[in-house]
């Protein structure tokens, strides 16, 4: 069968090259009886491409069940697999029959598989390897023909390197990889799912048809997904529903996205003179190198004019802001003590009057303390904005629920 008449049969949309590959294989492994593993994110579809299999194989006509892994409690799973005797354990009250005996003759769909734990991982190997199961409770071996295909979310091999998978069980149900595109890899693919969604939605709901304009478009597409498809039809379900305006702006689709992930997941223009992303500790400490280098080089012009004999000035104000800015300013221009002369004035009534000012300077060793600086620095970005966290944040480059939190910890 062609890739284009299983999508048509199974209700799959999308032309992307990803999807078409995984279609692809998943229509190639369906008649033969081997284990599949699914791989994909969640929400991305696993489960329809086990139905694609098991339709399109011999087993068709037998039974088929999805098992969710991770919704069984651990001490139950092996029974709900493999079946149990009367009394095997408290509760026990009578036997019960298993997936795998149930499901004889067809295909058992293992979901989340990564959550199984190790003592089942253990029975399901053997029933891979040889069609065998035992009853808990039960000394009496059983056989059963069933094909499985399992999927998971993780990545499994991780899972075999940190202890929590059994590689021989990795390897067995690995014979066929089948990977299923993240949705934010088909982005070609994007509007059309949200087109067949709304479409169904408003049929279903008997309310007007929904539109996105041109930006809304582009949000919608460059939206990273990450509940992929699940996500992508919630969404279309509550615009069907809820909005009055059945033309959609992008402000309108940004309140559906969750809040973090309007800044997390969506693109952002960067500023041509960015050149990489810096994190908030490199950027505190550009600011207080930036503001050393600044600090430095004044001291050094200042020294630079004392040294050269004084400074002449037409007018007494500019003597005293030139007095205060050395008051204000510690100058290290030697080990030693730096003295300074100014002209002093003789005549108070002459307009060109010279100063003669004697000042003694110490080198004052300055605080390299990161804890200081930053509270310094912080200090007065709430100072000049007059308290705005928003716009002392911005000034600082962090983002304000990092000041926030600045603030609580350095108790300003």
């Amino acid at each position: 069968m062609e890739v284009q008449e299983i999508k048509q049969r199974f209700g799959i949309i999308g032309n992307s090259p990803l999807l078409n590959r995984a279609i692809n294989i998943a229509n190639q492994v369906s008649p033969t009886d081997i284990s599949v593993l699914i791989t994909g994110e969640s929400g991305s579809g696993k489960e329809v491409f086990s139905h694609i299999i098991h339709q399109m194989s011999p087993r068709k006509h037998g039974p088929f069940i999805a098992v969710n892994c991770g919704a069984i409690p651990e001490g139950t799973i092996d029974s709900e697999l493999f079946g149990h005797e009367k009394g095997a354990y408290t509760g026990a009250i009578g036997e019960r029959k298993g997936y795998f005996e149930t499901v004889n003759g067809g295909t058992i769909f293992l979901d989340e598989i990564a959550e199984m734990p190790l003592g089942t991982q253990a029975r399901l190997l053997r029933v891979l390897e040889s069609g065998q199961y035992i009853r808990v409770g039960s000394s009496k071996v059983e056989k059963t023909n069933v094909r499985v295909i399992a999927a998971t979310n993780v990545d499994v091999y991780d899972a075999v390197k940190a202890g929590r998978f059994r590689e021989d069980l990795y390897y067995r149900l690995n014979t066929v990889p089948l990977k299923i595109p993240p949705l934010r890899d088909r982005k070609e693919d994007i509007f059309l799912l949200f087109r067949k969604f709304t479409s169904d939605f408003t049929d279903k709901y008997r309310t007007p048809p929904i539109q996105l304009d041109d930006e809304a478009q582009q949000v919608l597409i460059n939206y990273s997904w990450p509940g992929n498809v699940r996500q992508l039809k919630n969404m279309a379900e509550q615009l069907a529903v809820l909005e009055r305006d059945r033309v959609i702006t992008a402000p309108t689709l940004l309140t559906y996205i969750p809040h973090e992930a309007n800044s997390r997941n969506l693109p952002m223009r960067l500023d041509h003179h960015q050149k990489e992303d810096f994190s908030e500790r490199d950027i505190l400490y550009k600011v207080l190198f930036d503001m050393k280098r600044d600090m430095v080089e004044l001291k050094k012009l200042v020294a630079d004019i004392i040294e050269q004999g004084g400074v002449s000035t037409n007018h007494p104000n500019h003597a005293q802001t030139l007095t205060k800015l050395y008051r204000d300013i510690e100058l290290p221009v030697s080990n030693n003590e730096t003295q300074f002369t100014l002209q002093q004035p003789v005549n108070n009534n002459n307009n060109n009057t010279d100063y003669n000012i004697t000042h003694e300077a110490e080198e004052v060793e300055e605080s390299l303390s990161l804890i200081d600086k930053e509270s310094d620095l912080i200090r007065k970005a709430l100072k000049k904005h007059k308290g705005k966290r928003k716009l002392a944040a911005n000034e600082l480059g962090i983002s304000e629920r990092t000041l926030y939190r600045k603030i609580k910890e350095l108790d300003l």
